[in-house]
């Protein structure tokens, strides 16, 4: 389902794109798409091929979300942001679901830049688009936008962007964003893909405060009906301007689409049986295997369903924070890795059902494989000598996580790691660990999710047999994001989603600079020059070739510093609903495609009926 960019980043972002010259001799180039070192497949088509131009429109749409909601303005970093309210708002250009790094025409209906010099790119507006209560939507309104972003915009956005220079109106409907560098080609697709906002909607408004005050946009659907930290559910425009853009064409079918509140995930999924929500997504295998036999599954009334994508699995890790003792020590770092004991997990907890993460892209070209190929040893090269040694002994192997024998002692791993400890000074005594200034180490794990200490525990069970004591500390959801936003944990979770074109978003993530930023993404507090240098060559590599060997250097470098400890993910996405959601045969690739489902009314009242009589 529809998302831009949010104060957590996720998977439907289009993060890190590049743009590519098109094969002519013009300096100059007007396109009405943006595509990534290839040419777009779909141009010039009627429709996309995984949508039904001719699927009805109707019915509803719900879903499930966790804790509650206080903030309708996604874009500012305050409070709760609300689920789906970027239903709300076009961007310039969409993306693809297809083709990575592609983008075609929403807002904007062409544009103009230099494929050689990325030093600005021009955006020429469809003077069709119109805001949902028909005011124009014009280059004021897109100057407004990101003057603002820039400005009062949360600060992993404002560092996102941070190579816009200025915006200029050039006449009503063309707008033009100038760069402070030439060489940064991901810019304008990233401009391309954010929301945007009514500048006279927000006259005496002031974008940084929480607010719950609907807010203007030119999107698909309109709010309906807010019941305050409960649900919020929207409603489909039937004057939505780009109804019948290309990109559009057999999407946003749902006349109601609905989010529904939980506290827990357990009490959600009591809610879906039920029928309080009609589409869950399952997070956890246990349930996955096992709970899937109540009555509605077995009369046909609920579906299970598998997507297969193709994009590199969400990185889920236990997260260090190295500003932090005594995580700051390398070695430290590595002899706790060998305390996790993923077989055992994925045999006794998981059913099978996930792999080991050897990667920050697994399941994709980007992952690091084997030892470095010629061309990563050419950037690895200059940077060896500013390694830390067992950093750089790491990215010279050919790389695996610590493998348990799944008997859920993890004996042989513990031991390694009791001896790494030693030989790193580390001592113990009466069965506690000491660091080098004989101070015990003790750590708190930051979690605000129910549930989650059924596989937090064995990890923690066994660090306790290497001599430290782990306290976990269990938040509330708000208080959660506050203390992230200020690095205030000493170890936590994480979900990191990642794209086949990663980009700028890279140094959000492992940059120094937002290492200390309030409220980005650096949450280990990586400093390392060595990835500072290598996430701005992939930002601003020439080709997929080039992305490719960078990305995979900047791989190889995050696993052997050992910022964090990969656990587990899968390639899919595990999907039920109540059986009256149909899908076009052909499916798209990098997303479940949601938008472009569609309710089969004959079905639905069989459902509705099912349920009248439970």
């Amino acid at each position: 389902m529809r998302q831009f960019y949010t104060r957590v980043p996720s998977l439907a972002l289009v993060f890190g794109l590049s743009m590519l010259a098109q094969a002519v001799s013009a300096a100059l180039q007007t396109t009405p798409y943006i595509a990534l070192h290839t040419q777009p497949r779909y141009s010039g088509l009627a429709a996309l091929p995984y949508a039904n131009p001719k699927a009805p429109k109707g019915g509803l749409l719900s879903t499930a979300s966790m804790g509650t909601f206080d903030n309708l303005n996604s874009m500012n970093g305050k409070g709760s942001s609300t689920e789906g309210v970027n239903y709300l708002f076009d961007s310039l250009m969409d993306s693809s679901l297809d083709e990575p790094g592609v983008l075609y025409p929403l807002l904007a209906e062409k544009v103009t830049f230099d494929p050689e010099k990325t030093k600005f790119v021009i955006f020429h507006l469809n003077p069709k688009a119109r805001f949902s209560n028909g005011q124009p939507l014009t280059a004021q309104d897109v100057k407004f936008t990101f003057d603002t972003y820039q400005s009062k915009a949360n600060p992993g956005l404002q560092m996102y962007i941070s190579d816009l220079a200025k915006t200029e109106v050039l006449s009503k409907y063309q707008v033009k964003f100038h760069f402070k560098s030439d060489n940064n080609s991901e810019m304008p697709l990233i401009l391309a893909t954010l929301p945007i906002y009514s500048k006279q909607d927000w006259q005496g408004k002031d974008f940084s405060r929480i607010s719950m005050q609907p807010i203007l946009g030119s999107g698909p659907y309109v709010i309906d009906r807010i019941d305050a930290g409960r649900s919020i559910t929207y409603k489909r425009n039937p004057n939505y301007w780009g109804k019948d853009l290309v990109i559009n064409r057999g999407r946003y079918n749902f006349d109601k689409i609905k989010y529904v509140y939980y506290r827990n995930l357990d009490i959600a999924f009591e809610g879906f049986k039920s029928g309080q929500y009609t589409l869950h997504e399952e997070m956890t295998a246990r349930k996955w295997v096992t709970e899937y036999r109540f009555p509605a599954v077995t009369a046909g009334m609920v579906k299970k369903y598998r997507f297969q994508h193709h994009n590199p699995i969400a990185t889920q890790s236990f997260i260090f924070n190295t500003r932090r003792s005594p995580f700051q020590d390398i070695r430290l770092r590595q002899a706790l890795t060998y305390a996790y004991d993923f077989e055992w997990q994925n045999k006794a907890l998981f059913y099978g059902q996930y792999r080991r993460l050897q990667s920050y892209f697994s399941n994709s070209e980007l992952e690091a494989r084997g030892t470095p190929s010629a061309a990563e040893m050419q950037i690895l090269k200059p940077l060896l000598s500013g390694l830390p040694p067992l950093q750089r002994q790491g990215v010279m192997l050919n790389w695996k996580y610590p493998v348990s024998d799944a008997s859920g002692f993890n004996r042989n791993n513990l031991l390694v790691a009791r001896q790494m400890l030693l030989d790193a000074g580390y001592p113990i005594r009466g069965g506690q660990l000491y660091d080098r200034q004989g101070k015990p180490i003790q750590i708190e794990f930051l979690i605000h999710q129910d549930g989650l200490q059924r596989t937090l525990m064995p990890f923690v069970r066994n660090l306790k047999k290497l001599g430290i004591v782990v306290n976990i500390r269990q938040v509330d959801l708000p208080q959660y994001i506050e203390r992230m936003r200020r690095f205030d944990f000493d170890m936590t979770t994480g979900v990191m989603p990642q794209s086949l074109t990663p980009g700028n978003e890279q140094a959000q993530l492992w940059g120094s600079a937002a290492a200390d930023q309030v409220g980005n993404f650096n949450y280990a507090g990586i400093k390392s020059p060595a990835i500072d240098q290598v996430v701005q060559s992939v930002i601003r590599a020439p080709n997929r070739q080039q992305l490719v060997i960078r990305t995979r250097v900047l791989d190889r470098l995050l696993r052997a510093g050992y910022y964090q400890i990969p656990t587990y993910g899968k390639g899919e996405n595990w999907l039920a609903y109540w059986n009256m959601y149909r899908q076009p045969q052909i499916k798209p690739k990098l997303s479940t495609g949601i938008d472009y489902w569609w309710v089969d009314s004959r079905q639905a009242q069989k459902v509705n009926q099912y349920l009248r009589q439970q």
